[in-house]
């Protein structure tokens, strides 16, 4: 039973009932290429018009993106181990980077790092889908400890199941093609709103000592003022509370650490708007990790907790004001870098005057709000994406 239900997938188009045959990934070509690399040092071979790519041109997350840095000559190919790859031909990196691959559409070169199908007996967007799915799969199971990798001959007797219809297989490869140009339009639409966000990070604070910004709301002229977090700001960090995974009790309360959320648990230490700013275990020193929160919040030992006094800042300013400061300077230790309290209250930036800051407050709020829709979105197609991915191929 089992054997005959592996024939078929679970997803189809219309129209298609007969059972899906297996191959070996050797039967999807005609041809194999491996690659190389020309002398780095022959300037000559690298100013040339055939694109030359390695693991770095690609990404695991879209087999359909390939960034073309680097191209090569005729002389380099005839110098080399390097060989000129037909168009249409998939290449599949078997080392450094296992899991990732593309459809080359035009004649192309390669590192040594990769095997590349060329002269496709399989719709040639199936096929890059069909191996994409066999890659992860077979990702836990590759050789090697500090270079994961496998050998190209194993890789070509690997099973894969197909249908025998070439019309199905135009149809999935298409359809999955589409879905990835739509996750890559997300995947831009929400660097450019982050690169959005950066760029008045830096017109709406002002910059090289001076007390104005480059960019204000209507009606506010006066001066910024400097202000240590300790005028600004009162510290509740006596209340948080640390729970190991293990004691925690599943609820609905957000568990903060120093990164953001970890967990939902019952309860809670903090109830109100506050921000966060990591205490250590930072996952990124130059965006240094603060988040402004409001309601009930659980904050363990990570992370300090902030609250703006009254009728002194406001605290959805507070947060970009800090997310505009470097903290790096700020802190002491080595690989876990650690922000001690007392430092961080005497951090100080300039402040305009408060109704100024609830604007600017409102507006960065209103950016991340969407930001977070983009980011929900992107992830939803993301997991769209592999759910399909294991119905929709045998």
């Amino acid at each position: 039973m089992k054997d005959n239900q592996a024939k078929y997938p679970q997803l189809r188009f219309k129209g298609f009932t007969d059972p899906w045959e297996q191959r070996k990934l050797s039967d999807f070509s005609k041809t194999t290429y491996g690659g190389g690399t020309p002398k780095t040092a022959v300037t000559e071979y690298w100013d040339g018009n055939i694109p030359w790519i390695q693991s770095s041109n690609l990404t695991v997350d879209d087999v359909q993106e390939v960034n073309l840095d680097k191209f090569i000559t005729d002389d380099a190919i005839k110098n080399s181990a390097a060989k000129l790859i037909p168009a249409n031909s998939i290449a599949i990196v078997t080392r450094v980077g296992v899991g990732k691959l593309t459809l080359m559409k035009q004649e192309f070169a390669t590192s040594q790092d990769f095997l590349s199908l060329s002269e496709l007996h399989v719709d040639e967007q199936f096929g890059l889908y069909s191996i994409y799915k066999l890659l992860q799969k077979e990702l836990n199971n590759i050789q090697g400890t500090s270079i994961k990798g496998m050998t190209k001959a194993d890789l070509l007797t690997k099973d894969i199941m197909i249908p025998v219809e070439k019309d199905e297989q135009i149809k999935i490869g298409s359809f999955f093609k589409q879905l990835d140009h739509l996750i890559t339009l997300h995947q831009r639409k929400l660097a450019k709103l982050k690169e959005l966000k950066q760029g008045y990070l830096q017109k709406l604070f002002p910059e090289n000592g001076s007390k104005f910004p480059q960019l204000r709301f209507a009606g506010f002229a006066d001066a910024w003022e400097q202000r240590k977090v300790s005028e600004l700001a009162d510290r509740y960090d006596n209340l948080r509370v640390p729970i190991t995974a293990s004691e925690r009790v599943a609820g609905e309360t957000p568990y903060y650490g120093a990164n953001g959320i970890q967990d939902y648990v019952e309860r809670f230490t903090h109830n109100g708007e506050f921000v966060l700013v990591a205490e250590d275990g930072a996952n990124d020193l130059q965006n240094y990790p603060v988040q402004y929160v409001d309601g009930k919040v659980w904050v363990n030992n990570h992370a300090h907790v902030l609250q703006a006094k009254e009728e002194r800042v406001d605290n959805k300013f507070l947060t970009n004001a800090l997310k505009h400061t470097n903290i790096e300077p700020y802190l002491v230790g080595g690989g876990r870098a650690k922000l001690n309290a007392d430092v961080m209250m005497k951090i100080n930036f300039k402040v305009p005057t408060l109704p100024e800051q609830v604007q600017i407050g409102k507006f960065f709020d209103n950016l991340d709000h969407l930001i977070t829709l983009h980011q929900r979105k992107l992830e939803k197609l993301q997991e769209l994406k592999k759910g399909y991915l294991q119905k929709m191929f045998c």
